[in-house]
């Protein structure tokens, strides 16, 4: 029940934001508005306020001018004087366009300044207060980590939209709705109360239309939010997700939650098109009784024409800047809720558990490393049901090294992380030193611990600065320090190979890096680091086996006379003479050293007596390697090691002599080290193999029992006494975050599971590799270069073909309404000016009749421009929810379609392909359902108003437009340099949210290196550059916002000015150019507003552009896709001359001309050293990659004329690494499997539960199966997961099963369990292909197949291959010292 109380706290926080957020106020948008942020929002609200009271002075001068008018038309004036007095306001009118520039540029300018400082201030609070959080509340986030900080950014992204124009427009509006109110009343208060008289009927009525929006709002969150998980876990898993044809699972999933955030988007559109309908039939038909009311005053002669004409204009301003609101309220209300989420985010994150460095707590003045557990029990906040450990005591001797072994699940690494202080003890005591454990500053309790763990995380840095991490005061960081752990992690080979050494970037993750690679960095790391207390938790699992004896004979030398914990699963790291705990369940059920277990017959040593891994160690001498059997030891790149080397039978037991002559260093030239360096004939560093590597060494010496290799490392720069590229500051961001993929990944030389070596090849299988290595690299270069802004003729041009015809028809009738809205603007100026004439007829039976005609003429037309602008919303807004979901769908779809390699690049990392889908289309879908419709009126609009123009008064009509170049090259230029410059904000802004990702994604990592202030200072230089850019920004598009803005009261002035002309020398009626004024200066104000908007367009056109680019990516083109033979029954695999480079190595071949037959129905194991190429057959035979040359067949049809869906459903996969999805145990081990399928069935599942050793686990969960596991669920240990994992493939009765050391997770009794599932299944005729290291599962595999550089060497049964002497029986030697003398 305990489960159901978290769940229960979850909601309730869950709740509570969603309180926060329905109960969004103004408030919102500035509550992470500080003390410094005030001078530029005071700043910006007072040029909002003046530049406000220039429409409304505006429209002062407009009445005057227009009086004028009347007055010649009542012949109160001469020609001349009509020309002097327009003249003179005329100028008066160009000083207000000049000041408007002044205004409007500034205005522009600082508001967006505050939008920047906005993000700003969220982003490092955020960031800020995530980073203190404890790993309990990382662990609650029942959406995951991930998912969580992709909403966070889109929240984030919301604010600053909202609080920049969009908030600077509405305070302008409302100034000028105020002004020109307050002008109103001055000219006619009578006649502006009848006019408005509607208004406060119409805002109580709009202000319960808008109270609808924010639940909406709030539920469409909640589906996004839903959305992006599935993204983030899919994307993260696409090797699980292809191997076990889930795309289709998966995107049902993205679709379902798709479709149901656009349902609640829809209500939003509804309400907003209600609004804006009602809002038109208010402005528009409050005139009906104004005009009414107005020529009434006129005929009275209570008011002149003139006040009255003043009057109206002040009223039509006023209700059109509301009107124009409305349009910016969505993005208000999006970033008020955006806002208030974030608020209530952050106050739930401040209210929970956070990280205490408990200022002025102890700090001993040095750590002997006694540590002591005292009756500790501890349960992981997942799982408060769970008690992982139980009353557990035990101690670990100051000094000493200790290891910790136990089953899966067992509460072993559970130790690491309380040592840490990642969590704190549900009861018992901790002592360091003496000291209780929480009373110990964490800073010195961190610098004085480290932990390394089985998923060695790296950063997005260069390879020194990853291994620079580890110095705790990394200012003093010396060459030395750094030399000696690069030689203890064995790294120099790795190093030589990079293609800028130690300056290389090696990507998100280590991505460019192998498994064991990253582990060896990451014990470089430690290294330099040199605690007084070292855990290791698996360090080692994923090094083969040379390279694991040599760096664990290097970390005991190393240790000597320091505390070390070692956790284990591998007891052939364990001495006679080392101390053991044994865990279970929880608690320690045996304790002593390895010797004295074994005497008493501790069932786990017992057990493992007869295991390679369980070689006794020999008390005898330890034996050197004979020289007749040098070539055994397999010197690969990725293990070339460069000192003298004594191998014994323990694999732990491997003694370095290091001589300093003959070591040569990685940062520069040993003393004999005088030679070039290898080069390939392909012109990049390739591996140096056992064969070139003894034919090229220098020389070899036997003396003593040691063998002296000489290695011909290339020079790499020497590090300075404290290196300098440490201290340096980031000069760019983008630096890491922006790099093409194919800039350093495709010269880094290493395969997929390890390094790997070539030996000599003859001249043909030279120019064979030769020929496939040029065809590749033609095909690198072939690759998309930086991506431009797309234009909008091709985003819009995308709409039509991804609609649905239900979608077509709705399409045509929103943009026939915005036709019918555009042609209500110049009618009603039509009879807007038909009204003004009235005002100087003398007759008043007449004016009376008139004044009543147009008057009913403006409530008809008022009518159907309502009925036209609710269309026009909501019907574009449906459609745009339908093109974007479209475009969403496509992409997702076409994104899982990809061929693996794609996701290799720099360019579609997780983070920002999340972005796209998620950010990305929410601002893209603004394109045709807000601006598109905008568009499209005030087109149609200005060309109605043109043509009507020109057949009233032609001549002022081209006046007009000859001002049309100056005003197009002012929009076109503010619209390419607010694209250009929202693109660099963009590309700025993901860059940032890559550091936040990356931090808090690894955050155990980042506090166990106490690193928090160093990504602190990253991302603080990121979010500064984000700034810089956007004040750049914020400068170029004010500039350009106030030319456009002024221009239209220039040419306001000019067309005014040319019509005196006109009318007093009688070549024009004044009815006709009064008619005409009216139509050109309501399109001219109308063309104005998209002037308004073109920062928003311009965010959204390069949004959309990210998103084209997926939904446009190659469908159905790949490897993947060629075949459509469908198997039933695979009966033999045939690889034939098959090479293999992957894409982003595509100089180092990783299969090399392999030749191997697979029968199925039996058992094979691949085995070989790391880097053989072992996970790449299991790669090729489940279509995750092509062959580059070579052909693969099954049944004696090739791979490639195979339907890959088919193929895949044939195999069953447990990789090394675990995949579990954020969904219930029944749901991840029938994953992807249809409802309607017999293998999905519950007791189907629990058989194949049962068979990984799973079951009874499951069982003891809360809820059984349908306990929710994975992000935000229930956690799992490592081997707990392995068994799911293991259960997955079961459940699908696959006919071929593949392990991929599917075993090395599991404690030995689990591993023996699955041993005999698999051999039960090759007895049923279950096809088994096992690549592993493990000797019990060689044993139980008929056939054996060693791999060696890429092909096959060896190939037969277990017990006739290890006495036959070749490269088998030299890897068994490798594994055990001397495995013949053994037996």
């Amino acid at each position: 029940m305990e489960t159901d109380v978290h769940r229960g706290r979850d909601s309730k926080q869950g709740d509570s934001e969603s309180r926060n957020s329905d109960e969004a106020s103004w408030r919102a948008l500035f509550n992470f508005t500080s003390k410094l942020h005030t001078f530029p929002l005071l700043l910006a609200v007072i040029l909002s306020v003046a530049s406000g009271i220039i429409i409304p002075a505006f429209a002062l001068l407009l009445g005057k001018i227009f009086n004028f008018y009347t007055e010649f038309g009542a012949a109160e004036i001469s020609g001349p004087d009509l020309v002097h007095k327009v003249s003179t306001y005329g100028l008066i009118l160009v000083g207000l366009g000049c000041a408007s520039g002044v205004l409007n540029t500034l205005y522009l300018m600082l508001w967006l300044v505050f939008g920047e400082l906005q993000a700003q201030a969220v982003r490092q609070t955020l960031f800020k207060n995530m980073l203190d959080k404890d790993m309990a509340w990382y662990d609650m986030r029942k959406m995951g980590i991930d998912t969580l900080i992709s909403r966070l950014q889109t929240n984030v992204r919301e604010v600053q939209m909202a609080t920049s124009q969009p908030l600077g427009y509405i305070i302008q509006s409302t100034v000028t709705s105020l002004t020109a109110f307050g002008l109103a009343f001055y000219y006619s208060w009578s006649l502006t109360l009848v006019t408005l008289a509607l208004l406060p009927v119409a805002a109580f009525i709009t202000s319960w239309i808008t109270s609808r929006t924010q639940p909406s709002i709030r539920a469409q969150e909640v589906e996004l939010t839903r959305a992006s998980k599935v993204i983030n876990n899919a994307i993260a898993a696409i090797d699980t997700v292809k191997a076990l044809n889930g795309q289709d699972c998966e995107k049902w999933e993205y679709t379902k939650a798709i479709k149901s955030a656009a349902q609640y988007y829809l209500v939003q559109a509804q309400v907003n098109a209600q609004q804006y309908g009602f809002m038109k039939l208010v402005i528009l038909g409050m005139f009906v009784q104004g005009f009414w009311y107005g020529s009434h005053l006129v005929s009275s002669q209570h008011r002149n024409p003139g006040d009255i004409l003043t009057c109206f204009w002040a009223c039509l301003m006023a209700t059109q800047s509301v009107e124009q609101m409305q349009q910016q309220m969505v993005v208000l209300e999006n970033g008020k809720v955006a806002g208030a989420t974030l608020k209530a985010s952050i106050i739930l994150i401040e209210r929970g558990r956070r990280v205490l460095s408990m200022v002025g707590g102890n700090r001993p003045l040095h750590c002997d490393g006694a540590i002591t557990f005292q009756n500790v029990s501890f349960c992981y906040p997942s799982r408060f049901d769970k008690y992982v450990l139980k009353n557990a005591t035990f101690s670990f001797a100051a000094r000493e090294t200790t290891f910790v072994v136990g089953k899966s699940g067992s509460g072993k690494s559970t130790i690491g992380n309380l040592l840490m202080r990642f969590y704190a003890p549900t009861s018992g005591e901790v002592l360091i030193g003496g000291h209780f454990i929480q009373t110990l500053d964490l800073d010195w309790l961190r610098s004085n611990i480290t932990l390394v763990q089985q998923d060695s995380i790296l950063f997005n840095e260069t390879l020194f600065k990853n291994i620079a991490f580890g110095c705790r005061d990394r200012t003093t960081l010396r060459k030395e320090e750094v030399e000696r752990a690069i030689g203890s992690a064995y790294l120099q080979d790795t190093i030589s190979e990079l293609p800028q050494g130690l300056d290389t970037v090696i990507g998100y993750g280590g991505k460019d890096l192998s498994g064991g690679q990253k582990q060896r960095v990451a014990i470089a790391r430690a290294r330099v680091r040199d605690t007084p207390v070292l855990i290791l938790d698996e360090a080692t699992n994923a090094l083969d086996h040379i390279n694991k004896g040599l760096v664990s004979q290097a970390i005991r030398e190393w240790r000597k006379g320091k505390t070390t914990i070692i956790i284990t699963h591998d007891m052939s790291q364990v001495r006679y003479d080392d101390f053991v705990y044994l865990l279970d369940d929880g608690e320690v059920i045996e304790q002593g050293l390895r010797k004295d277990l074994q005497k008493t017959g501790v069932e786990l040593f017992k057990e493992k007596r007869d295991s390679a891994t369980l070689a006794p160690v020999s008390a005898k001498p330890r034996k050197s390697l004979p020289l007749s059997l040098l070539n055994i030891v397999d010197l690969s790149h990725e293990r070339r090691y460069s000192s003298a080397t004594d191998v014994s039978e323990d694999s732990m037991d491997v003694q370095i002599t290091t001589r300093k002559s003959h070591v040569p260093s990685v940062f520069g030239k040993g003393l004999d080290d005088t030679h070039s360096p290898r080069r390939s004939h392909y012109g990049t560093m390739m591996p140096v193999s056992p064969t070139a590597f003894s034919q090229n060494r220098r020389s070899s010496h036997v003396s003593g029992n040691s063998v002296l290799i000489h290695d011909d490392h290339p020079p790499l720069p020497r590090l300075e006494s404290v290196d300098p590229r440490w201290t340096q500051e980031h000069k760019d961001i983008e630096m890491t975050m922006m790099e093409p993929a194919n800039t350093r990944t495709d010269q880094i030389m290493q395969d997929h599971e390890g390094s790997l070596s070539r030996p000599a090849r003859t001249s043909k299988a030279s120019s064979t590799v030769s020929a496939v290595l040029a065809q590749e690299r033609r095909k690198s270069f072939t690759g998309v270069g930086k991506e431009h802004v797309a234009p909008l003729t091709k985003i819009f041009m995308s709409v039509w073909p991804n609609l649905a015809w239900k979608d077509r028809v709705i399409l045509v009738i929103g943009f026939a309404s915005s036709l019918l809205h555009a042609a209500a603007t110049p009618t009603f100026a039509y009879v807007f000016a038909k009204l003004l004439t009235t005002f100087y007829m003398t007759d008043r039976t007449v004016r009376s009749k008139q004044a009543r005609i147009w008057s009913l003429s403006v409530l008809g037309v008022a009518i159907v421009d309502s009925i036209s602008t609710y269309l026009v919303h909501y019907l574009l807004e449906y459609c745009a929810e339908a093109w974007i979901d479209s475009h969403r769908i496509e992409a997702f779809r076409r994104i899982l379609d990809q061929p693996r390699s794609w996701f290799d690049e720099d360019k579609n990392s997780l983070s920002r392909l999340t972005e796209c889908l998620d950010r990305n289309a929410e601002e893209m879908r603004n394109l045709l359902g807000r601006f598109a419709g905008l568009g499209l009126v005030l087109v149609a609009m200005t060309l109605m108003a043109v043509i009507w123009s020109l057949i009233m008064c032609w001549r002022i009509t081209l006046v007009a437009l000859a001002t049309i170049p100056y005003m197009y090259a002012v929009m076109h230029g503010f619209a390419v340099v607010s694209s250009h410059w929202e693109s660099r904000s963009d590309e700025a802004a993901s860059a940032t949210n890559a550091i936040f990702m990356e931090t808090m994604s690894n955050i155990g990592t980042v506090r166990a290196l106490t690193l928090e202030a160093y990504f602190y200072r990253k991302y603080s230089r990121a979010v500064s550059r984000a700034l810089n850019i956007g004040l750049k920004r914020s400068a170029f598009s004010g500039l350009f916002f106030g030319l456009s803005d002024s221009g239209i009261i220039f040419v306001t002035a000019l067309i005014f000015y040319y019509g005196a002309k006109l009318v007093s020398s009688h070549t024009a009626d004044v009815e006709d150019i009064m008619t005409v004024f009216t139509m050109l200066l309501f399109s001219l104000s109308s063309a104005n507003i998209i002037s308004g908007f073109i920062p928003q367009i311009s965010s959204s056109q390069s949004t959309a552009t990210h998103l084209l680019r997926l939904s446009h990516l190659p469908y159905r083109q790949s490897h993947e896709h060629k075949g459509n033979l469908r198997l039933q029954q695979p009966s033999t695999i045939v690889f034939k001359d098959v090479m293999f480079m992957y894409p982003s190595r595509q100089s180092f071949p990783v299969l090399y001309l392999l030749n191997l037959t697979l029968a199925m129905g039996t058992s094979t194991a691949i085995v070989g050293s790391s880097g053989s190429g072992k996970s790449t057959i299991a790669s090729l035979l489940l279509a995750l990659h092509p062959p580059t040359s070579g052909a693969i067949t099954i049944n004696n049809h090739p791979i490639s004329s195979l339907h890959t869906p088919t193929l895949r459903a044939l195999i069953g996969l447990i990789p090394q690494q675990a995949t579990i999805f954020p969904a219930s145990v029944a749901q991840n081990i029938a994953y992807a499997l249809p409802e309607s399928s017999p293998l999905s069935r519950l007791e189907n599942v629990r058989a194949a539960a049962k068979a990984a050793g799973i079951d009874e686990f499951i069982q003891t969960l809360e809820n059984g199966y349908a306990t929710q596991i994975g992000s935000g669920g229930s956690g799992l240990s490592g081997g707990q997961a392995q068994r799911i994992a293991i259960a997955r493939a079961l459940v699908r009765r696959p006919k071929l099963l593949i392990l991929d050391e599917a075993t090395s997770g599991l404690d030995q009794q689990n591993a023996n369990g699955i041993r005999k599932t698999i051999k039960s299944l090759e007895q049923k005729g279950v096809g088994i292909l096992a690549i592993t290291h493990d000797k019990e599962m060689m044993k139980i595999c008929r056939d054996i197949v060693v791999l060696k550089e890429g092909r096959v060497s060896e190939r037969g049964r277990y017990e006739d291959l290890r006495w036959k002497g070749g490269d088998f029986t030299k890897l068994l030697s490798d594994r055990r010292g001397s495995e013949l003398g053994a037996e």
